[in-house]
């Protein structure tokens, strides 16, 4: 039996046994906070900036802020084996809003209640089309990479046509890895016109920082029927410096205990920001807001120890033309430059930027999801028959 099929019998007897519990209960006043606290600790797994590109050509969009609240209670749910409750009828699983989410350790440095706001300047809510300029190129089946290296751009070009160098199996064995260098990145509580201007966008809260992110990522992948492991290891406090190498001595054990992984994707978020303001990088995708993400594949320039540096970007054009067919609009282009970011581990090593630190929780485990939709799809297409 396949991990995709035992997955879905044992969805179908959780279902019976949560039918069974006294609902009526539950969806007292006083009940729900604790049953979405149960949720939330669901299938829980410990194993354990970046330059913003020149943006020369951008659109604003208004965007309605209706979204719809996922009603938790419906008749036809599962758990699942990610985060949250998943809809039969739904193609993205069911996740609890990060603003709901209460972590057992917010750890030494908590993210701050609304009392603790200190308005800064304005945040600038825009959604980034497409470029303009000689770095930039566009690629076939949607998206753009900026070129920031010495390669010509009809080299890359022709590069970006060849399909990811690994394949992947239906196996329970792990396939991917997700990490966080700077884990405790962090974003807005909602969509609001100024920013905070005593919060640095960091806390060791794991509902609030990137590890959140990681989780949407994790239970889409897992729907999907692929083994993930996420090391929620904190790499970036109480000392930001180093952060890289503290990263590298938590994935290599996993690596080298896990040859099955085929996949390695450090998740963060970008800083983009000016005198006084602060972006807000959105995309409204089937009536919600997503914050817009970037891919950074790292090229060797001869120093950087990373020989299979194109292989990596093969796989982040993959990866981002599916984002693109999927989901119009949500990526950035691609950045190739001269980086290393541990990304001589495998060769579908890549950095992924999730928003900015002014986009919203809520935003960012949006597009975490769709981020794990759209990878599920892409290893569906070079899974071994």
């Amino acid at each position: 039996m396949t991990r995709y099929k035992r997955r879905k019998a044992a969805s179908a007897i959780r279902l019976l046994l949560l039918l069974s519990l006294p609902l009526g209960a539950a969806v007292s006043a006083k009940a729900l906070p604790a049953m979405k606290e149960a949720v939330v600790s669901v299938g829980s797994l410990h194993v354990g900036s970046s330059d913003s590109t020149v943006r020369t050509e951008q659109t604003t969009r208004s965007f309605s802020d209706s979204d719809a609240k996922a009603d938790i209670l419906r008749s036809s749910i599962t758990l699942s084996e990610g985060y949250g409750l998943a809809d039969e009828e739904d193609t993205l699983v069911k996740l609890i809003s990060p603003r709901d989410m209460v972590s057992r350790n917010a750890g030494p440095k908590p993210y701050p209640s609304d009392t603790d706001y200190t308005e800064g300047g304005d945040i600038i809510r825009t959604t980034y089309g497409v470029y303009s300029g000689t770095s930039f190129f566009d690629l076939p089946n949607g998206g753009q990479v900026n070129n920031k290296t010495e390669l010509a751009n009809d080299t890359l070009i022709a590069e970006s046509r060849c399909l990811p160098n690994f394949t992947v199996t239906d196996t329970d064995e792990p396939q991917i890895l997700i990490y966080h260098t700077h884990t405790t990145e962090s974003f807005e509580p909602y969509v609001r016109d100024k920013y905070d201007a005593d919060f640095n966008y960091r806390t060791t809260d794991d509902t609030k920082n990137m590890v959140m992110v990681g989780n949407a990522i994790q239970a889409e992948l897992e729907a999907a029927g692929y083994s993930v492991i996420h090391a929620t290891d904190i790499h970036d406090y109480p000392s930001y410096n180093g952060s890289y190498g503290r990263s590298r001595e938590t994935i290599l054990p996993i690596l080298e205990q896990y040859p099955s992984i085929k996949v390695a994707l450090d998740i963060h978020r970008d800083a983009i920001s000016g005198e006084g303001t602060a972006a807000q990088p959105y995309i409204g995708i089937n009536g919600r807001e997503a914050a817009q993400v970037m891919i950074i594949s790292g090229c060797d320039d001869g120093t950087l120890d990373m020989p299979d540096y194109m292989k990596n970007f093969h796989f982040a054009c993959c990866l981002q033309q599916q984002l693109e067919s999927d989901y119009p609009g949500l990526t950035r282009p691609i950045l190739f430059d001269y980086r290393h970011y541990n990304q001589d581990l495998t060769t579908g090593s890549l950095l992924i930027e999730v928003g900015s630190h002014c986009n919203t929780l809520e935003q960012a485990q949006y597009s975490g999801q769709l981020i794990g939709q759209s990878l599920s799809r892409l290893l569906d297409s070079v899974k071994e028959q």
